[in-house]
């Protein structure tokens, strides 16, 4: 069996030479990450081109993300060697980007005064060290360390969602953006999203013209927000570090499956992420907590996992993917398709009201039917936006997706989808040509047989705003 559930793999100082992004694309790397938090546009657009040059060299379809800092608020550095900041300490905050010491925590957010207050609490790093604000003056607060770290570099500071004064997109986003269109990426995500709005002011083409749009779920507020901001997005990443600091821990894995549920109801892909493997960053193996929390990720129905600081930084970034691969591959054969397929039936078919999406609904659970009836084992899935392709994946059919468009775009963004396999093909006048030519080409490229039965579906037409047409084809 193929592993369905893809991976994403972030790309830093471990791992943007070429011979390693080739290991990790062997590996099992579905889409490379560019975290643009750290280092320059022209940094990221170099490690873009050098990831395009690798896959085209293996012949591999791999998508990038480039995710966008957002209204990111940090402590002024605390030196390379760190600083101890024990619990129980008082420490003064203010603003300034000068440095930090155990007593003075500088901060790079003018309305931090203003905009917070007594009893708030900030979580600094990776929640290293949390402080509790206790006292506040027009140009100071002080606050008492509930919890203790040692501090080092420029850290992250999380202001809760609820005071943070800063739209986002950021200016400094809307600059990366354009230049990372103008280049092609597949797709980009936005940080600190809390309603719709935030996506809609992104202002880039609809997919598959502009990137996918992937919507980070890491504030309170965009989790009560969540159907508006599905509807408005092309995709989802539960970005666990932040919401974690957002919400109480018990919550936290309840909300990963009330997400993720709710994504591939509406049929977005959804990405978990956040300390999958993160003892790799040092180890070479993963602790046995975290090979879960992988798996339950697969069985929760994550579309992809995603691996951060263990690959942009780790001791071993091609050991960390296939590691993960291994345990994600594991956990689809494990998982329950029927069982997923009939729970998601209940939950979301049909909406007599939702139009076009109703026949998609009903079409796409009429294909999973036949495979299962007729034990298919491909089903070849022709899209000129991806939607076919993301609408029958919502139902995790133990057959292969095979996902074929005309459109490039299509095809990168499509690295995305669970259980796709990305086909680029030649456009046909008509749908009956491009069902042959998907069956002729998929036949070619090794992945179905002659006399095998496949299910063929699509639009009836290029202008279909529906999934209308499922056959059963015999391979010639």
């Amino acid at each position: 069996m193929h592993r369905r559930t893809k991976i994403v793999a972030t790309i830093g100082p471990a791992s943007q030479d070429e011979s390693v992004l080739r290991e990790m694309i062997r590996a099992g790397m579905d889409v490379a990450r560019i975290g643009l938090a750290h280092g320059t546009i022209d940094d990221g657009l170099e490690r873009f081109h050098r990831i395009r040059k690798v896959a085209a060299d293996e012949g591999r379809r791999v998508g990038i993300l480039v995710d966008l800092p957002g209204p990111k608020v940090r402590a002024a550095s605390f030196g390379e060697d760190g600083v101890d900041v024990p619990s129980g300490h008082t420490v003064e905050l203010r603003v300034g980007t000068d440095r930090s010491t155990s007593s003075v925590v500088e901060v790079d957010y003018e309305g931090l005064v203003t905009d917070v207050q007594v009893g708030d609490r900030l979580t600094v790093g990776d929640g290293g060290a949390v402080l509790e604000i206790s006292e506040k003056t027009s140009e100071k607060m002080l606050a008492t360390v509930v919890h203790g770290s040692k501090l080092r570099g420029r850290p992250g500071i999380h202001v809760p969602s609820d005071r943070l004064q800063i739209a986002t997109p950021t200016d400094e986003d809307f600059l990366a953006l354009d230049a990372f269109v103008d280049v092609g990426v597949d797709m980009v995500a936005i940080s600190f999203v809390r309603s719709a709005h935030d996506i809609r002011r992104v202002g880039t083409e609809p997919h598959p013209r502009g990137p996918l749009v992937v919507a980070k779920i890491e504030t309170r507020a965009a989790v009560d927000n969540l159907p508006g901001i599905i509807e408005a997005a092309g995709a989802i990443m539960v970005a666990r570090g932040d919401l974690g600091n957002e919400c109480s821990l018990e919550d936290l894995p309840h909300l990963q499956k009330q997400i993720i549920r709710d994504c591939i109801a509406g049929g977005r892909p959804v990405i978990t992420a956040t300390q999958m493997l993160e003892s790799m960053v040092t180890s070479p193996a993963p602790t046995r907590a975290e090979a879960s929390d992988v798996a339950n990720a697969v069985f929760d129905g994550s579309s992809a996992v995603m691996l951060s600081g263990e690959t942009a930084i780790g001791a071993d970034p091609v050991n960390v993917v296939r590691t993960m691969s291994r345990i994600a591959r594991r956990a689809d054969e494990e998982m329950d398709h029927e069982q997923w397929a009939q729970m998601l039936a209940e939950f979301r078919m049909t909406d007599e009201e939702a139009g076009a999406a109703s026949v998609t609904d009903a079409m796409t659970m009429a294909t999973w039917r036949a495979t299962q009836e007729l034990g298919i084992e491909h089903v070849l899935c022709i899209s000129g936006s991806g939607f076919t392709v993301r609408s029958i994946a919502r139902f995790r059919p133990e057959a292969q997706i095979l996902g074929f468009s005309a459109n490039e775009a299509t095809v990168q963004q499509l690295s995305l989808s669970w259980g796709t396999l990305p086909m680029l093909i030649e456009p046909r006048d008509s749908n009956e040509d491009m069902v042959a030519e998907a069956i002729r080409h998929a036949r070619a490229e090794g992945h179905i047989r002659s006399g095998e039965t496949v299910a063929v579906l699509a639009g009836s037409d290029s202008r279909s705003r529906s999934t209308n047409v499922l056959r059963i084809e015999r391979v010639p």
